[in-house]
């Protein structure tokens, strides 16, 4: 779910005030953040489930819902709503905290990220959760990296580069949210069937 390039983009555009240490520390700031709230859900997926009478199918059709919108909003070259910075038309305090939002929530752990998080730890045991935790956490320091050298990425991809990246990213969710829906329906059924 999450792009590190394409957040690139946004991270550079929403950080441009700062200097090359305060944009670091946005940078581990929402990160962090981001990485928390992962994990938070991978590893309490199975109790939330429990807690509110969630079961997988209901939360792979809804998490494929989500992950083939972002990927569809990206195929049109534009960003989802749930990835993206709209600024408000009232002047923004100067303090205010870009880091936890709206780059922690929901740029980089936004609810389609959330969704297939939940999915892949909720769907195995202890084994899962580790994998997708060690996956998003891998994938937290690709990130890092590109918002530690966003401006001079932004230069040598361009605006063409990071359209081309975006839309095949976008391709890949669309495929991931279908695959999501149709093991949904195939749970779903399978479920049905073994109650009635």
């Amino acid at each position: 779910m999450m792009n590190p390039i394409a957040n690139t983009a946004v991270f550079v555009a929403l950080t441009g005030s700062q200097n090359a240490l305060e944009r670091k520390l946005t940078a581990l700031r929402s990160l962090a953040t981001a990485f928390c709230i992962v994990a938070a859900f991978c590893l309490l997926g199975k109790g939330i489930f429990e807690l509110f009478g969630i079961t997988l199918p209901a939360l792979r059709l809804a998490g494929g819902i989500l992950v083939f919108l972002v990927g569809y909003h990206m195929l049109q070259g534009s960003s989802s709503q749930m990835h993206s910075n709209n600024p408000s038309s009232e002047s923004e305090d100067e303090d205010k905290d870009i880091a936890i939002s709206p780059l922690a929530v929901p740029i980089l752990s936004g609810p389609g990220t959330i969704a297939t998080a939940m999915n892949y730890s909720a769907s195995g045991g202890f084994l899962n959760i580790m994998v997708t935790m060690i996956a998003f956490a891998v994938l937290c320091m690709i990130t890092f990296i590109c918002f530690l050298y966003g401006p001079k990425l932004i230069d040598k991809v361009g605006k063409s580069g990071i359209n081309i990246t975006t839309r095949l990213m976008g391709l890949i969710l669309s495929v991931i949210g279908m695959q999501m829906l149709i093991q949904g329906v195939h749970d779903a059924y399978m479920l049905f069937q073994l109650v009635s």
